[in-house]
């Protein structure tokens, strides 16, 4: 029927569609002005490849990484794409079939061998992906590309090839790290991931890498543990995907979405499994808080708690007359977001997106404001005394402080997510300004900014990728606004389709 409403960009589907890599660096076509002191590479990664042969990925963090990269110098900009050469990758387009297992596509051994191979291959256990789809940065004079496993992959920014797979457990106890570390100025890199800790309990590590070293050695081989947060629960680990810095303290937020280790490690190995098989929400926990000192890193046995909610990406986080405010992308409800993030839901018409939408956890940005000096005494007060926020924080009498939020941004199925900040100056200090990608209904279709609340933020500009997936001509371009006023100062556009990408960096 003609009354059926479409999205505004309704071809969005082709960003989840599979696209060739570029032989060469191709121009773009600038209108505007760019400005001449910007010079640099804006590199961004995602799923560019979404099935292999006829066999489909089903997962949004399942397709092959693509890594992309907009050159600027002097007024000009190319465009240049290869994908990642990871050992999923070479794999899968040597066998022409998908070999490991994604995080929500499983693999299965390799119907042509006989019965005993492939029987055999069930109980090797689990081969971990190193399809590094979500995020760059760098490590000492390096850069990585990432997931959330073990294994990160050495690139090359300018020719964007791919030179090692490193495995981070050869260094640390870790069984993986977040694609969303912490750098100092100096170079310092901090991560959290989980770890099997004491007695064979769980627990968290932040893990600290130094900076680039006098002798030219990698760092990555003097990283060490730095402090260790307990698990609220002794086999199931919280899933984390960032965690918050302040100039003295780390932040760690414990939601109630899950790892179930024990079918991780069971059922991996007897039948097929994938990452999302083994998530599970703790309904009755609710949503813990663990603070720890950096220098030197020891944990504080405090008890913050706050209601269910799930968190992928902190803004920032500061310090401030014996406080720490924590300002977050919250999900509210124990239901895992990345239950709706199937190929399959993004891919609806948008009558259907709309309607998961309505059953999915429901965005908002939160500041939380956890006390430093806590006194048992206190009970049933607000302790916190910040003239500028409405955040709460109450002594119970079993000793747990409970939180509540300032609510930044509340809008129905509208999140600001994929927050930056201007990180080189405002990292772990009090801010003004966030920016983030506007989520309809988890299309992201807009660029906003909180005051006091897919872009970077780079002196005074932001950059962002935009498909006008409708459109057969110059179909991608990179957006360069004015960080002040998000006024347009330029785009380049591009001849060739951009899937979708995650997350990226901006290299001068």
């Amino acid at each position: 029927p003609s009354n059926r409403i479409e999205h505004p960009a309704g071809g969005y589907k082709k960003i989840f569609e599979s696209c060739e890599e570029l032989a060469e660096p191709i121009p773009a076509h600038v209108s505007g002005k760019i400005p001449a002191w910007l010079t640099g590479s804006l590199l961004r990664v995602g799923p560019g490849l979404f099935e292999i042969g006829d066999e489909p990925f089903y997962h949004l963090f399942d397709g092959q990484a693509l890594m992309h990269k907009f050159d600027l110098k002097d007024g000009h900009v190319t465009y240049y794409r290869r994908f990642i050469r990871t050992d999923a990758y070479v794999r899968a387009m040597a066998e022409k079939r998908i070999v490991i297992t994604e995080f929500g596509t499983t693999a299965y051994p390799d119907p042509c061998k006989n019965i005993f191979s492939r029987f055999f291959t069930y109980f090797q256990g689990i081969e971990v992906t190193d399809n590094c789809l979500v995020n760059i940065y760098p490590i000492g004079e390096d850069f990585y590309a990432c997931t959330e496993t073990n294994y990160i992959t050495k690139v090359d920014p300018d020719t964007l090839e791919t030179i090692k797979k490193v495995d981070l457990c050869n260094y640390l106890s870790v069984n993986g790290v977040t694609a969303h570390p912490h750098t100092e100025p100096d170079g310092t890199v901090y991560n959290i991931g989980n770890c099997f800790g004491k007695n064979m309990s769980l627990a968290y590590n932040i893990v600290k890498i130094p900076p680039p070293q006098d002798d030219k050695s990698d760092p990555i081989e003097k990283s060490k543990v730095l402090v260790q947060f307990p698990s609220s629960e002794r086999f199931k680990p919280s899933y984390v995907h960032s965690f918050g810095m302040t100039e003295n303290y780390f932040v760690f937020v414990e939601t109630p979405v899950k790892i179930n280790l024990l079918k991780f490690l069971t059922s991996w190995s007897i039948r097929g499994t994938n990452y999302m098989d083994c998530f599970e929400s703790n309904d009755k926990m609710g949503t813990w808080f663990h603070l720890a000192t950096k220098n030197p890193g020891e944990y504080i046995d405090h008890k913050f708690r706050t209601s269910a909610f799930n968190l992928f990406h902190h803004i920032n986080c500061y310090e401030d007359q014996g406080f720490i405010v924590v300002d977050l992308c919250t999900w509210k409800g124990h239901d895992f977001v990345y239950n709706y993030l199937y190929l399959a839901n993004m891919r609806q018409n948008w009558e259907e997106v709309k309607k998961a939408a309505m059953r999915a956890p429901q965005p908002e940005v939160r500041r939380y404001v956890l006390p430093l000096d806590i006194n048992r005494e206190e009970q049933g007060k607000n302790l916190v005394s910040l003239p500028y926020t409405t955040a709460t924080a109450v002594m119970c009498s079993d000793g747990t402080v409970w939180l509540e939020p300032e609510v930044l941004f509340s809008g129905p199925r509208q999140a600001f997510e994929f927050p930056q900040i201007n990180y080189k100056k405002y990292c772990g200090k009090n801010y003004t300004f966030a920016y983030g990608l506007g989520l309809n209904h988890f299309v992201p279709d807009r660029v906003g900014h909180l005051l006091h609340v897919l872009i970077l933020v780079f002196s005074g500009v932001l950059m962002s990728i935009v498909v006008k997936p409708g459109v057969t001509q110059r179909p991608a371009f990179l957006l360069i606004l004015s960080a002040t006023d998000l006024t347009e100062i330029a785009r380049a556009e591009v001849d060739v389709m951009i899937p979708v990408t995650l997350h990226g960096m901006y290299k001068p």
